[in-house]
């Protein structure tokens, strides 16, 4: 069955790349239409955003979807990720910015708010996207690419010169609740370098660290450290199954992520769909279902207190 939340929750954030605040509003969606953004600061055009592959106009940062009329919101794969995670298919997301808050540089806070309000089944059947062939995508020393398999997988691998974070790779079969106790809380990083560059360049007002990790080659800038020693590749994890949520139903393949971010996922959603032999869109059997992120999760077996 798909499914939507119970009840609506609203959370206040600041915005990343803005600094500034934002409040945003999760509520039940209909049947059939996914996840859908709509900017509540704006009423003299459409102000509805669906959240799919194909609205995506820019990754440089992070990943943000545009309508036909211009509206854009920003930062979209950590609240995608935790609803793709607790096996939401269907939400309205009000926002009144352009921005999804950033809150602690994780998914926790979001999958903690739906784990709070309950997810609940609907009257109609949910559809998998099933991989057929194997498809890819390289671009220099990144690559991605999803096979065909009989549950969700997510396996990346991350290297980056500065000590503190090395190489990292991590496998995590998706099913059974693992994304909420394993990837959720795991934050964005950067290098000190790279936030100097930004924010002198008027990006990343927002950041701190209070919703990134900060790294200075072999040094962990934040008083708490790392939330776990491969954190920066769990969090790669997080942003891939955020963005492959914008396929518009759950996947079920095996996705590798090899030094890959945003924009490689949303090459492969184009190319996959640009390709119809390599997948199929089917309903889910009842084994098929069972499979899927979120099934069987609850609360009460999270340790997921702000």
């Amino acid at each position: 069955m798909q499914t939507t939340l119970k009840n609506a929750f609203s959370l206040v954030g600041t915005g990343l790349h803005s600094g500034r605040p934002v409040r945003l509003t999760v509520a039940p969606g209909d049947v059939d239409t996914g996840v859908v953004f709509y900017r509540l600061d704006i009423s003299d055009c459409d102000n509805a955003v669906p959240a799919r592959f194909n609205m995506v106009n820019d990754t440089k940062l992070c990943t943000r979807i545009c309508n036909v009329a211009g509206v854009e919101v920003s930062t979209v794969e950590h609240l995608m990720a935790a609803l793709a995670g607790c096996g939401v298919h269907n939400a309205r997301v009000e926002i009144n910015g352009p921005e999804v808050p950033i809150m602690d540089g994780s998914a926790k806070r979001f999958v903690r708010e739906i784990l709070t309000v309950g997810v609940v089944p609907q009257a109609a059947p949910v559809n998998i996207l099933k991989i057929l062939k194997p498809i890819s995508v390289s671009e220099g020393d990144a690559y991605v690419e999803l096979t065909p398999s009989d549950t969700f997988e997510i396996d990346f691998e991350i290297e980056f010169a500065a000590r503190a974070i090395g190489r990292q790779k991590h496998v995590l079969n998706m099913q059974n609740g693992s994304f909420a106790r394993e990837l959720s809380d795991c934050r964005t990083f950067c290098r000190k370098s790279d936030v100097e560059h930004m924010q002198a360049n008027g990006l990343a007002r927002g950041g701190n660290l209070e919703n990134a990790v900060v790294v200075d080659d072999a040094i962990v800038l934040n008083d708490e450290g790392f939330r776990r020693s491969d954190e920066c590749v769990r969090h790669k994890m997080l942003d891939a199954l955020g963005d492959l949520a914008l396929a518009g139903v759950p996947v079920l393949g095996h996705y590798r992520g090899v030094r890959a971010g945003h924009r490689m996922t949303n090459l492969l959603l184009r190319k996959m769909f640009a390709t119809p032999d390599t997948f199929e869109i089917v309903t889910a059997t009842p084994d098929e279902a069972a499979r899927l992120p979120g099934v069987g999760l609850t609360f009460d077996a999270l340790d997921l207190a702000v």
